[in-house]
């Protein structure tokens, strides 16, 4: 006797559910690949450690019992102790020799800016022959920093902290878009602005930050998540939210009221201010879960425009590289392609937590700038959950009946399942000096995370 069944799974080539769907029978589509060439034995040995399920609910717990909080605002010399001729910068560590163009425009803005050189073309010679200049990863300095993410002594940074801990993290305030030293631009407009923002706009909101209570960061992150914004390349609601919370105390400063109305205008019409803030937010919730033997989950992603990099709790302060992608999306003007440099900044510890581009079913209106379409962000949100180890039940997605980002990514299911992080991103132009390009999508290089799981598995006690 021969029965129907009532429901059947389907794996692999379309043909079979195709024609079993054609008899009227319910057919679930399963995306199952194999995992990722050679790490077979390392997944074996990794999966089968006693310490992998409680290190890593011990990590995703960590991370979600943070809360960032803005507490003050100061020059990188002072809360970071960031000394003339130090240069931080985003990724993974890199000498001048392998820098890309927008990082290379980037450094020479900042000798520039720090009176090493008065034209930033002659900066060039200086760090040739590393004259009295040193280059160290953002990271390293518990920082952050967008696009090429160079900080110098004299910018001023955002300083967060979680209450519980007193721990703090760091990033520098957001300049805007287009030409601006972040994607590789030098010119003199590009000075003048950052020398504004260290005189009038960083000293003005350390004021009003100072002020009043401490502003939660988390919490806005939270309610903009409701409101369109996906954290990373869309922040207008959590800026104009920042704005709300700081402003009064900006007006009755004290300060000169052309500067507070600039400082204002400023901040309402960049739309990418609050970015700077979510990053260090992010990087805060992240350190928590660093240096927890066993654990799997990823706990920062970086590029420098040469190479990008992770960190994973279970493997220390070790970097595992491969090349950076160039972004596939939309491009400014008459640019293209081949105007574009390989992928670039800190920004992806946004989607290392779970937002970004893990939460782009949050705003489906992304699209329109980094491409794609609204079944796209929709699609990538769910397809981001099959990589990481929970959700965040603070920062949830309206339209997914309001399920909790995708947190935690899990080295072992990226090698098993073969999906990569997706990453929204500005593009930087390949030549120092350019600027802003296009903006768009990207995915790490896939041979960092067997990388990643070999020493994983090579720590494993036997």
């Amino acid at each position: 006797m021969t029965t129907t069944p009532s429901h059947v799974v389907g794996v692999g080539a379309d043909l079979l559910a195709d024609a079993v769907e054609g008899q009227a029978v319910p057919v679930t589509r399963v995306d199952w690949r194999p995992p990722m060439t050679g790490t077979e034995a390392d997944l074996v040995t990794v999966a089968t450690d006693p310490r992998r399920r409680e290190a890593n609910d011990r990590a995703l717990a960590a991370m979600l019992a943070v809360s960032a909080t803005l507490v003050d605002v100061g020059p990188a010399s002072e809360v970071l102790g960031l000394e003339r001729g130090q240069f931080l910068h985003a990724g993974p560590p890199i000498g001048w020799d392998r820098t890309s163009g927008p990082l290379r425009g980037a450094l020479m803005a900042g000798a520039a800016l720090e009176g090493l050189v008065d034209d930033p073309e002659d900066a060039v010679a200086l760090f040739e022959h590393d004259d009295g200049v040193s280059l160290e990863p953002c990271h390293h300095r518990a920082t952050v920093g967008p696009m090429a993410g160079v900080v110098t002594p004299s910018m001023w940074m955002f300083v967060l902290e979680d209450p519980a801990t007193g721990r703090r993290t760091h990033c520098s305030l957001n300049e805007g878009l287009g030409k601006v030293l972040r994607y590789g631009a030098y010119g003199p407009d590009v000075l003048e602005r950052l020398r504004w923002m260290s005189a009038v706009l960083g000293p003005l909101l350390r004021s009003a930050v100072r002020a009043g209570d401490p502003v939660d960061v988390t919490g806005i992150l939270t309610q903009m998540l409701q409101m369109g914004d996906e954290a990373h390349n869309r922040n207008r609601a959590g800026t104009l939210m920042l704005l709300r919370d700081l402003a009064p105390a900006m007006a009755t400063s004290g300060a000169d009221p052309a500067d507070i109305a600039a400082s204002l205008r400023f901040i309402g019409g960049n739309d990418h201010f609050f970015l700077n803030l979510a990053m260090p937010a992010c990087k805060l919730a992240l350190d928590a879960a660093r240096d927890i033997d066993g654990s799997t989950m990823v706990v920062a992603m970086a590029r420098n425009g040469t190479d990008f990099g992770i960190q994973v709790s279970g493997t220390g302060d070790e970097w595992f590289t491969g090349p950076a992608q160039v972004a596939d999306g939309l491009f400014l003007g008459d640019y293209g392609p081949d105007d574009a440099n390989p992928d670039i900044g800190d920004s992806a510890i946004t989607e290392t937590a779970g937002i970004g581009g893990f939460a782009m079913a949050t705003a489906p209106a992304i699209v329109r700038l980094v491409g794609g379409t609204v079944p796209d962000a929709l699609a990538t949100t769910r397809r981001m959950h099959e990589i990481t180890l929970g959700e965040n039940p603070r920062w949830t997605v309206p339209v997914l009946d309001f399920q909790g980002v995708p947190s935690g990514i899990d080295v072992t299911r990226v090698c098993r399942t073969g999906i990569l992080p997706q990453i929204n991103t500005g593009m930087a132009g390949r030549r120092a000096g350019v600027g802003q390009v296009g903006a768009g999508l990207v995915t790490p290089p896939a041979e960092i995370f067997p990388a990643a799981l070999a020493a994983l598995a090579a720590r494993v006690p036997r």
